[in-house]
């Protein structure tokens, strides 16, 4: 389980075997002459690995007690073994081998294990990680931001076809500032986007587009494991403060990309009113950056006209002063008069 879910009955059921049981062991055999004390640790307790918090723990205390006895004069030898590709590691499934692979974790055969475990036993270190790890999974991470652990940066490097990809995107750039200016439709389409990408990440998906909006995260397989990587992937992606029991509490795709436009929703336009001229003004804005470079001189003039007789129609609907025109009773001939009396139309 996550650190969050741990108690004192799931920490016993890991420690009693590992680290109570390697520390009896010291202390019975500190006297005597061994040539050889070898612990069998894991490299979740070095790299980390999603859902074993007490598991890494108690593999941790063994790579202390390597260490331990080293400082005592002792032999000790510590593998933090990386995941087999026998044994329990066969009957994980897809989305679990999927998982493993993004983090750059390879499964180790029977006949590399026995090699490792000779070259180790011909190491003056008292920690050891025999592990198959994927490089090129791991450069690939680093380059896309998603984060490798601090322990291997000396020796992941970010590739470079991912750094110049990375580099056409705008540097820096958080979710909320690409959907400030767009309209609900098109933060909508972004955030949807979003969603997909991730859920077909943590699923080990080829193609994002194929997953479906209205299905259960339940029905797609997500487990606890993969419920906090989605969690953790959108909390990094979006920036919002996203709860741990996020896809239990919206349990389909569609529901997410709803919590996340409320989430990310602009702050300004506290009405509907206020919202529609702000979005009007957006693709004004896009409109005009996007106009042709060579636009004639007297219909630049034009247009800058407008703005200013809009930009005054606005101060007068907004004014501080007592001659306030009430909206709510205004009728419709007064308002049009208005507008044409601003506008010159008059």
């Amino acid at each position: 389980g996550v650190i969050a879910a741990q108690n004192r009955q799931r920490l016993e059921k890991v420690f009693t075997p590992k680290a109570e049981a390697a520390w009896h062991l010291h202390e019975l055999t500190q006297d005597l002459n061994l040539s050889a004390f070898i612990l069998y640790s894991s490299a979740a307790g070095v790299l980390g690995n999603p859902g074993q918090a007490n598991y890494a723990a108690a593999n941790g205390f063994l790579d202390a007690l390597a260490e331990h006895r080293h400082s005592l004069g002792l032999p000790a030898t510590s593998l933090a073994w990386g995941m087999w590709s026998e044994g329990m590691a066969a009957t994980l499934d897809t989305t679990a081998l999927a998982r493993n692979k993004r983090d750059g974790m390879l499964g180790i055969t029977s006949t590399d294990g026995l090699a490792l475990f000779d070259a180790a036993l011909c190491s003056p270190e008292a920690t050891l990680v025999p592990a198959r790890l994927d490089l090129t999974e791991l450069r690939a991470r680093a380059s896309d931001g998603a984060g490798i652990p601090s322990i291997l940066h000396g020796v992941v490097r970010p590739s470079a076809r991912r750094t110049a990809t990375a580099a056409t995107a705008p540097a820096g750039q958080s979710l909320a500032e690409r959907l400030a200016g767009r309209t609900p439709q098109e933060r909508g389409e972004l955030l949807l986007d979003l969603v997909r990408e991730q859920v077909a990440a943590v699923l080990g998906m080829v193609n994002p587009a194929a997953v479906d909006l209205e299905r259960s995260f339940k029905d797609m397989g997500f487990d606890s494991l993969t419920a906090v990587e989605l969690r953790n992937r959108l909390t990094e992606a979006s920036g919002a403060r996203l709860p741990a029991t996020l896809v239990f509490d919206h349990p389909t795709p569609a529901a997410l990309v709803e919590l996340l436009m409320d989430q990310l929703r602009p702050a300004t336009a506290e009405t509907a009113e206020d919202l529609s001229v702000l979005e009007e003004l957006d693709r004004l804005e896009r409109a005009m950056a996007g106009g042709p470079a060579g636009e004639r001189a007297d219909g630049a003039q034009l247009v800058l006209h407008r703005l200013k007789n809009l930009t005054a129609l606005w101060e007068s609907l907004h004014s501080d002063g007592p001659g306030d025109l009430d909206l709510d009773s205004v009728t419709d001939d007064e308002m049009f008069g208005l507008i044409d009396n601003e506008l010159g139309l008059s």
